[in-house]
């Protein structure tokens, strides 16, 4: 009996992907499909053509959403910041299972998410028991939870770059500086002026300097495996490409290690993990692009004393749609790579 899903959020970047991806899994059925709608559209497939006589499944209005909780053993919620909260208590109340791809249930301090985002949270209850959803680390409480908060793609890319060190201690805490460069879909389907192509083409820009709320979300869980608390500095920048992410995170070490011995390391850590890969090139996003790897690579700069971390992927597969999907195969015992392999 397949499982029924509906995707609250369908007609961004991130929903477009969901419906891509979960079309082609074969324990899947996409059941119900809603987003704020452009006039009277009904169907999916006048917003994106490419699923004409693919998925002809009406797109309901955003308010009538909750409603769907009735007929889904699974939601995806595919909306901006500061929005899932408002309806996550409905599906958690009526036994359904939440994936969350916003960053509303990301931090486990009501407090920080307010200081981050502006905004009151409205179900600080929840976020007890949200289990952050990155399959490389807590895979095992990821199989038994009802609702996941979806990880960012920028926090991804780091997180996953960073942890292997952290863990044995290896880097100092203090004096961890990324800096990430990220394609435009990253900044949403909704038009802006910064996503606007004459302004974007040919044009390469730093942006939320120092202030970019993914720092609370890196940092929280960097600390958390470190087991100490952590702070970085976190630079942003926006590149004339549609999608992909490239993270230069630069690590001071503790102890001089080799270059072997530290691709070691990483091949250890990473061994039962089918979506990260160690390479030994330095990843390009275009080895990563419409695929959920992480590709991962290091430098050691032995003049400075430092290791130099270099981690690829996709912003909206393995930085959101792709990592939803793994996430959901956990949770209801499917392969872990199934249809996103």
């Amino acid at each position: 009996m397949k499982v029924k899903v509906g995707i609250i959020g369908a007609t961004g970047y991130a929903g477009k992907e969901l419906i891509r991806l979960l079309l082609r899994h074969p324990g899947i059925e996409i059941v119900s499909l809603s987003a704020k709608l452009p006039g009277n559209t009904s169907s999916i497939s006048p917003i994106f053509p490419e699923f004409k006589g693919i998925i002809d499944l009406p797109c309901i209005n955003f308010e009538e959403a909750a409603s769907i909780a009735k007929i889904v053993d699974l939601v995806f919620l595919a909306l901006p910041h500061t929005v899932s909260m408002k309806i996550v208590p409905e599906f958690l109340e009526s036994g359904k299972k939440v994936i969350d791809l916003s960053a509303d249930f990301r931090l486990h301090d009501a407090a920080i998410y307010e200081q981050w985002y502006n905004v009151q949270h409205s179900c600080p209850k929840a976020i007890n028991e949200a289990v952050y959803g990155l399959p490389e680390l807590y895979r095992e409480e990821i199989k038994k939870a009802g609702l996941i908060a979806n990880p960012g793609c920028y926090p991804t890319s780091v997180i996953l770059g960073i942890v292997p060190l952290l863990k044995e201690g290896l880097v100092d805490t203090n004096h961890i500086i990324v800096n990430s460069v990220s394609g435009v879909s990253g900044v949403g389907r909704e038009p802006s002026l910064k996503a606007h192509f004459p302004e974007r083409n040919e044009s390469f820009a730093a942006y939320s300097v120092g202030s970019h709320r993914h720092i609370p979300e890196i940092e929280q869980e960097l600390g958390k495996l470190g087991r100490q608390e952590v702070k970085i500095t976190f630079v942003t920048h926006l590149a004339p490409m549609d999608r992909g992410i490239l993270s230069t995170i630069y690590l001071q070490l503790k102890k001089e290690i080799d270059l072997k011995n530290l691709l070691s390391l990483y091949n250890e850590f990473y061994s039962s993990c089918p979506f990260v890969r160690i390479r030994e090139e330095f990843p390009e996003t275009k080895w990563v692009t419409t695929t959920n790897y992480c590709d991962i690579s290091l430098k050691e700069d032995k003049r400075t004393g430092q290791v130099i971390v270099l981690s690829s992927l996709d912003n909206l597969i393995k930085g959101a749609s792709g990592q939803a999907v793994q996430n959901m195969n956990l949770m209801y015992g499917f392969e872990e790579t199934l249809g996103i392999r």
